[in-house]
Formats: C-alpha cells, structure tokens, sequence
C-alpha cells in the first residue's frame, strides 16, 4: 500500500514539472475530421499551451488508440471460416443466404450463379406460359442443364428454365424408326425406352445422362457430354458423395446433377428435397441441344443431323414448329442455336437399327498411324485416338458392328484387370510415400481412405495428380503409368452401342476442344495427325504439365451453320481434339493455380495452331476474355466463320426483349443495341 502510494506522488510531481516548464506559444490546431473528434481529444488541447513532451505523449497515445480500435473492428468484422487455426470470432456474422436463393454451378465447380427464378414446368402449356409471363415481364430466363458444359453457357442468375420435368417418350413409329419426345428426356433413358422396339440413337457422346434438348443447341462433343435444353432432375452428389440423404440429418450443401442420376434415389425423392429445402440445391448446367452433342465416326455427322423436326417456344412468336419442310433457314439455324432462339421443347429424331458393337483397343504409335490412318477412317464406323502426353503411346479405340456371319471375335485378355492397373497403384503407393511420409500399407485402423484396390484408373489418376498436379515430372509418370494401363487393357469388349460408345471421362476438369476440317472421307488431308504433332512439340518445348489423355475424334459435316464442323460439301470430315487438366482437388488456391496453368496451355494452343488449322472451339468450351481487344479478335474470328448476321437477327425476332440470354451470348453475339 506504501509503495503504491509513494508512486503515486512520484507520478503527480513528475507531471507538474512537465507542465509549468517555460515553453514557446503554438497556434492552434486545425480543424479535424468529426470522425477523428475523439483522437483530437487526446491528441491537442485547448487548455492552456504544453510542453513538446506532453503533446507527443498524447498524440502518441491517440495512435495507439486509433491502431486498437481498427484491430478490433477488423478482428470481429471478418470472421475466420471454421477450418482456421484461430478462434473464430462471433461478435458479427454475415447474414444466411435467403431460403428461396438457388446456387447453379456447373459439374466441374468453375462457373456458378445465385437465382431467386429456377422453373420447372411439367408439361408444354406451362412451360408456354412461362415464357410468356417472363417476355411480358423482361425476366430472364435461360435454358439450363445438368452442368457438364465446361464455360456455363446455361447460366444466368436473372432466371432459368429446368425440363428436367418434361421427359417423355410421346410417339414412336417403328417403321420408319423415328421416335418423337420431349426435349428433357436424357440419353439413357430415350434408348432403354425404344430398345424394344428394336430401334437406338445413330451416335452417342461419352456419357449419355445428358437430355436430348441439349445434343442440338451446343454441338457438345466428348470427353465430357452434354445435356439438354432442360436439365435432368438428376441426382444430388457432393464432390466426395459425402452428404447422407438418406438419413434425418439435413446435409450443408447438395449438389443437383444429372450425371449420377437414378442411379441410387428417385426423382421424387429430390423433388421433395427441393420443395423442403430449395436453398441447398446447387443445379449443375448443362446443354445438349443448345450446344450440340456428336460422338465419334468419319462417316458420322454430329448428333444434330439426326433430328427431323422439333418444337421450339420462344418469346415472341409463342410455340413453333421447325423442319425441313417448314421454314428450313429457321430450322437448320435453330438446331444449334445455343438457347438463344427459344426454348426447345420437343424433338423428333430419326434412329437406326439397334445394334451389337466391338469395340477393339490397341496401342500404336504415331508414325505407324500415320501409314494407315485413312483406312482408319474409312473401314470402321467408330474411331478415336487417345494421346498420352510425353510419351509415344496412341490409344487406339474402333468400334464396328458384329459381324452376321463370324459373329463376336474369340480373345482371351493377356493381362487381368488386376496386373493392368499394377503400375499406377504402385506410383501410387511410392507417390504417397513422397509426398505425404507414410505407407500406405500399413494403413492404421482410423484411417478412412478406402483400400487401394477399391479405386478405378480414373480414380486412381485423379488421386496422383492431386499430390502435386503441376509438377511435370510428376504429372509424366502419371502419363507412363496410363501408358502401361492401357498397353495391358488391349483386346475386345461386345455389347449394344449405348454401352460401348461410354466413356469414363475422369473428375472435375478443365477442357478445350477445337473442331478444324481434315479432308474428305476419301481423301484426307493428314492435317488432323500433324495438328497433334505440333501440339505434343508444344507441350514439350514449354514443360508443360499436361496430363493425359489428348482425345481426338472425326465426324462428317453438319448442316447446321453455327455447327463448328458445318460444310456445304458432302463428303468433308472434321477432326476434333480436346486437351484436358484434371481439378483432382477442392483447395481453393491449388484449383486456381491450375486453372492457370489451364488457360496458359490453351492460349499456346491457340495462338499457334488455331489460325494455322482453321480451328474453332466448342461453344460448351468458350471462354469469353475478359480483355477488352482479346473480346473482339475472337468476337472477328467467329463472324468470319458463322452466320452471326443471321443469328442476331434470328434473336431479335424471336426474343426481342432477350430474355433467353446471358452474358455469354451477349459478350460473343453482341446486338447493335447492346449495351
């Protein structure tokens, strides 16, 4: 108590010879700022003049001050997320999305928007009343899928229209095998329904979830499918299937895709989920007919070609009926006309024979490619090469008929799946030594990461890649592995087209995919073969950490003009490769170093090849720069090549007010009136 007190009086006394020191008179102070009034005070007086001392000690007081008050707020302003290290703060939040906000994201998690507006009609009327009341009203609303075209091109967080509701079968005509539908009804589920009429599609892409809407408007090609003009209801996954719907337990965030669709719930189920809880949903985009969809086949044309006639609601002229026969300029326009035009609502496709396919995988080499690369072309029906960067390795994949009379060929495998997949579970396991300090092999017995064995290749490649996706040296012994995988996978598969013609395309992913002529059926020009050469010299010469594969397909020409493989000439085939990097990894910061690391392997590729081959990019895979003369180079490019005079024009008749644009399309197909 003593001490305290002497201190006390050691403090006072100290104070009063600071402040009847001699000292020079100071002007007053200038104003200052209301919002610095509090500091002022503690920084200047108005009593009478102090000591220099005295007045630093207080303006150094009302920094530290100022320096506390902006670290609280900053503190309890910008809480940590719950994964931090550091305790969270709980003084303020951000207030929780509204009830009725839809998330809509593409499959690959690179494009999203939030929506208030996310329809789906059950039948034509409403949907017709739909598009009326938002042309009425000027409210946006796109066409919208399941979510595997790579860009978003269905996105718009104005509004958007799902048919996921409008999937089925209304007429089928055994003999002249044409089946009339409506535009929501996926692939798979179209030809399970018309197999017993003995009838299947011409063509499929990789993966047959996609809507029949969708294989018109986006030309959409492989490796990754697309969907429709309305989306597939689809099922809810998350990136690791890790929210249990089943259970009573409401899961964090669901994601609606068709990909997985039926497989393990039913529609009405998500139905219902959505009704409960429709802020959850993220809706996967996804066009099939906006943006078109082909397989693969020289003698083929993308999948386009197979429609006959559709029905398309648009906002200006109601609902109209398109074909060869009623205004056919519409009808060829339309049938690839990347949702801009109208809604698609039904179709009627002109099917083949239902058929057993065999489908032959070997291993070659470029150079001996290149000596029977037409008879390739010309003597099978289905043909596709499979590039491993970094390697000599061609996978080559034909598929053809059984034959009437020789019937399925008698092969015995050389290799068990088991002894096929050997190299890449053994990178694995050394990978995971590297990079993580522990074997794999003696897994503890907390540990959740399934056995080794359980994974498939793609499962077991996305896992490598994601220790260390950008390491070239890394990412070439992924591609050797690959190369020893399918070395060992050679041999024949039998089966009907719909299950052959798939295609297990891997996870989440980055993919540009260009289209350029190679020739005519009985002439090629071998440009498709030396387009791959100098890619692979490019990848080589920059170091570039390109995974595998570099897929490479041919189809004839399409009718359609805003087709990327559109040709008046008949006998034209087009060759189309698509490179690819994996997004094997949900870290924010490793996702957008690949990304990139993505766009800087595109732009190589397109400023020294795509001139040089003529090559144009698929609509599902634009992405619209964001510099301002980049825009209009590519914004020229696209004129020189498509009737974008005529699509404009088509717009404005049919959807003056634009609702059923995005940003997409307005960037790419600027109208004179577009601000």
């Amino acid at each position: 108590m003593f001490r305290s007190l002497s201190l006390k009086r050691s403090f006072k006394t100290h104070l009063k010879t600071l402040i009847h020191c001699p000292q020079h008179p100071r002007p007053p102070p200038p104003a200052s700022p209301v919002l610095f009034s509090s500091i002022r005070a503690l920084s200047t007086a108005s009593s009478p003049p102090s000591s220099s001392s005295d007045s630093e000690l207080r303006k150094y007081l009302g920094y530290t001050a100022l320096l506390a008050f902006c670290g609280v707020a900053t503190y309890y302003s910008f809480p940590f997320p719950e994964n931090a290290k550091h305790k969270k703060a709980q003084l303020f939040r951000y207030a929780p999305l509204p009830e009725d906000l839809h998330t809509v994201s593409n499959w690959s998690g690179t494009h999203e928007v939030q929506t208030r507006h996310f329809h789906q009609p059950e039948n034509l009327k409403q949907l017709e009343e739909l598009v009326k009341e938002s042309n009425e009203k000027r409210v946006k609303l796109r066409p919208v899928g399941s979510g595997l075209s790579p860009n978003g091109i269905g996105l718009a967080r104005g509004g958007m229209v799902n048919l996921a509701l409008m999937d089925k079968v209304l007429e089928v005509d055994k003999e002249k095998k044409r089946v009339r539908v409506q535009a929501g009804i996926r692939v798979q589920q179209l030809v399970d329904e018309i197999k017993d009429y003995g009838i299947t599609l011409q063509n499929f892409a990789s993966i047959r979830e996609q809507q029949i809407g969708g294989i018109l408007q986006n030309l959409y090609n492989v490796p990754i499918s697309c969907a429709s003009n309305g989306g597939t209801f689809g099922a809810v996954i998350d990136q690791y299937f890790s929210a249990e719907i089943s259970k009573t337990k409401k899961p964090e965030r669901l994601f609606y895709d068709n990909l997985r669709c039926l497989d393990f719930y039913t529609c009405e189920f998500w139905i219902k989920w959505k009704a409960r809880e429709p802020s959850l949903f993220v809706i996967n985009d996804v066009k099939c007919m906006k943006v078109g969809a082909h397989g693969t086949g020289a003698k083929l044309p993308p999948i386009d070609e197979q429609i006959i006639s559709m029905k398309l609601v648009t906002p200006a002229k109601g609902t109209i009926e398109l074909s060869k026969e009623k205004d056919p300029e519409l009808f060829y326009l339309a049938r690839c006309g990347l949702g801009g035009l109208g809604v698609v609502a039904e179709v009627t496709i002109q099917c083949v024979e239902r058929q057993e396919l065999v489908e032959h995988t070997t291993v070659s080499n470029l150079k001996d490619l290149k000596k029977n690369h037409k008879k390739m072309l010309s003597e099978n029906k289905h043909v596709k090469y499979l590039y491993i960067p970094y390697t000599d390795t061609v996978v080559v994949v034909t598929c053809n008929p059984v034959s009437k009379w020789r019937g399925p060929p008698k092969f015995k495998p050389k290799h068990t799946t088991d002894e096929a997949m050997q190299d890449i579970r053994e990178l694995y396991k050394e990978s995971l030594k590297k990079y993580r300090a522990r074997d794999i092999t003696t897994k503890s017995s907390d540990s959740n990461e399934p056995n080794i064995n359980e994974f498939s290749f793609t499962e077991l490649r996305d896992k490598l890649l994601s220790l260390d996706p950008l390491n070239k040296d890394h990412v070439m012994k992924v591609n050797h592995a690959e190369a020893e995988f399918w070395r060992k996978s050679e041999g024949y598969r039998v089966g009907w087209s719909d299950d052959i013609l798939g295609f297990d395309c891997g996870g989440q992913q980055w993919v540009s995919e260009t289209c350029f002529p190679a020739g005519t059926l009985s002439k090629p020009s071998m440009k498709d073969l030396e387009y791959i050469e100098e890619l692979k010299k490019l990848i080589e010469k920059n170091e570039l950490p390109a995974p595998a594969p570099i897929e490479q397909r041919w189809t004839a020409r399409s009718q359609s003009p805003m087709s990327p493989a559109s040709s008046s000439a008949e006998d034209d085939i087009f060759s189309w490769v698509g490179i690819i990097m994996y997004l094997p990894t949900t870290d924010a910061r490793q996702r957008k170093e690949i990304t990139e690391e993505f766009f800087h392997y595109r732009h190589l590729t397109q400023s020294q090849l795509w001139d040089k081959y003529s090559a144009y990019e698929h609509w599902a895979k634009i992405e619209v720069p964001k510099d301002k003369e980049e825009l209009e180079a590519l914004q020229a490019r696209l004129k020189a090549r498509f009737p974008v005079d005529a699509y404009n024009k088509a717009r404005r008749e049919l959807d003056p007010n634009r609702i059923l644009s995005n940003n997409i399309l307005e960037k790419l197909f600027p109208l004179s009136d577009t601000v």
